[in-house]
């Protein structure tokens, strides 16, 4: 785990992130990312996103079980 940056997760943060790698404003805090056309690719730049901004690594597996923004800030802030 890095501690590259000790920014609290945050629903906006994460909604901002989906939007940046699905290239789409249509995400709510309770968006499916998959739902919306995310596949496992895409997936790993969101989780290298908030590696980086947050200092949490996640699994696929965690990204899997709760794949909207709201879902991985309780992943995070189980993790922090």
């Amino acid at each position: 785990m890095s501690s590259v940056d000790t920014t609290p997760a945050s629903t906006d943060g994460l909604v901002t992130i989906f939007r940046r790698v699905l290239e789409t404003d249509d995400v709510a805090a309770d968006s499916d990312f998959f739902l919306l056309g995310g596949d496992s690719l895409i997936a790993t730049r969101v989780l290298s996103a908030v590696a980086r901004t947050y200092g949490v690594e996640l699994s696929f597996e965690d990204f899997v079980l709760a794949p909207t923004p709201a879902g991985l800030v309780e992943l995070i802030a189980a993790a922090g």
